[in-house]
């Protein structure tokens, strides 16, 4: 099969909607499949999967994100519209799939339609959240209306939990499947976990605790800063963005890794007792899958995607609000009670088990092969209620 991966945003930038369509590039080849990925300019033009296989990156016209250093998007316009058309046609795919589509994902969606090819288009970022915390709020319903457009253009949308895929029924987005995300159980293990490496970052507290990601408004970062005052914890930031400078400051306590890929990351995710997510707009949330599969309960604030992935004192628990006092307070209560946290711990990893890439991108493919039109079996799903007067459907992928 012949599918085009149109990524919103694409390398040398590294987030949620990077990983992804990497990770499905990966799985497609490895499966059999030929994907070519289109992205903003400024990406290598072909990378190399795990497996060897080359994938080619077809570049369109793009410019910097004002206030995003090294973050590339599409340029507004229609001639993007053409440019993505000249490309598929030339690659002729089977499927269209739009991550994260809003600019080139637009211009995807319609070049698919112009072309008659069956398009599926990835719900991933809630910019909605993202203007919120960035004091645009007003922007919101323009937002909303122009995912609507974008989506609705596509034979199907796929949300990565059930609170996005409610959401996006609510705004008139549909029809709406699940799609989660794989998480790599192999790079991200407790056997990466390093007491020497606990030892030089614990110095001569009791507990670590981490947070991971962009170190930027829609993480809310700031609220962790009761917690970095603790005594006996030891909070590490793992991760660079635009509000590092100002953390350093209100939490002078922290440690600060900067940007860690590969091992460093496998090695300092292992080394946690405890990772902390204050972000309420997360659509999923990898790394709270990340953190689990490296054998490292969390706590996440009770919304959006956390809210299919921790159990509440099972796996991790989950932080009702927006008080940082009781973050802080929910943190020192673990601290307190080892024997709990050693319960709770045992059962991160297996909470994440059947989740690789490998069955995720299996399961994409179904998605593929079902909006092109070909018949293949399929097992019963529950429907999502819902309030609204007008229902769109909502399937839950098994």
């Amino acid at each position: 099969m012949q599918i085009a991966l149109v990524a919103e945003t694409f390398l040398p930038a590294t987030n949620g909607v990077v990983n992804s369509v990497l990770r499905v590039a990966d799985e497609l080849a490895a499966a059999g499949h030929t994907p070519t990925i289109i992205a903003p300019e400024g990406a290598p033009s072909c990378i190399t999967t795990k497996g060897g296989t080359e994938v080619e990156v077809c570049g369109i016209p793009s410019l910097e994100l004002p206030g995003y250093r090294g973050l590339q998007v599409c340029r507004p316009g229609g001639a993007a519209a053409g440019t993505v058309t000249a490309v598929l046609r030339d690659i002729r795919p089977d499927v269209v799939h739009l991550a994260s589509p809003l600019m080139l994902g637009r211009a995807g969606a319609h070049a698919a339609r112009r072309l008659d090819v069956p398009a599926v288009s990835i719900f991933q970022t809630d910019l909605s959240g993202f203007l919120r915390r960035y004091h645009l709020g007003a922007a919101s319903s323009a937002i909303w209306s122009s995912l609507r457009k974008v989506h609705n253009l596509t034979a199907l949308t796929l949300a990565p939990s059930t609170a996005t895929a409610a959401q996006l029924q609510a705004h008139g987005i549909g029809p709406v499947e699940i799609w989660g995300r794989g998480v790599d159980t192999v790079r991200f293990d407790p056997r990466f976990r390093s007491e020497e490496l606990r030892r030089s970052l614990l110095g001569d507290k009791k507990l670590l605790v981490g947070f991971v990601g962009r170190l930027a408004p829609e993480k809310r970062c700031d609220l962790l800063a009761d917690i970095a005052r603790l005594p006996g914890i030891q909070l590490v930031m793992i991760g660079d963005g635009p509000r590092r400078a100002k953390l350093q400051r209100i939490m002078p306590k922290a440690v600060f890794t900067g940007m860690l890929g590969g091992v460093d990351l496998s090695r300092h995710l292992a080394a946690l007792d405890l990772l902390v997510n204050p972000g309420a707009d997360e659509t999923f949330c990898q790394v709270v899958q990340e953190a689990l599969a490296s054998g490292v309960p969390v706590i996440a604030a009770a919304s959006g995607g956390p809210l299919d992935l921790v159990h509440h004192r099972d796996n991790g628990w989950l932080w009702s609000g927006d008080d940082p006092k009781v973050l802080a307070a929910m943190v020192s209560a673990r601290r307190d009670n080892l024997i709990e946290l050693a319960g709770v711990t045992r059962q991160a990893r297996p909470s994440v088990a059947g989740r690789s890439w490998a069955d995720l991108t299996a399961q994409l493919v179904d998605h593929y092969r079902r909006v092109m039109g070909v018949s293949q079996p399929r097992r019963p799903r529950p429907v999502i209620a819902t309030t609204q007067p007008r229902p769109l459907p909502i399937r839950i992928a098994s």
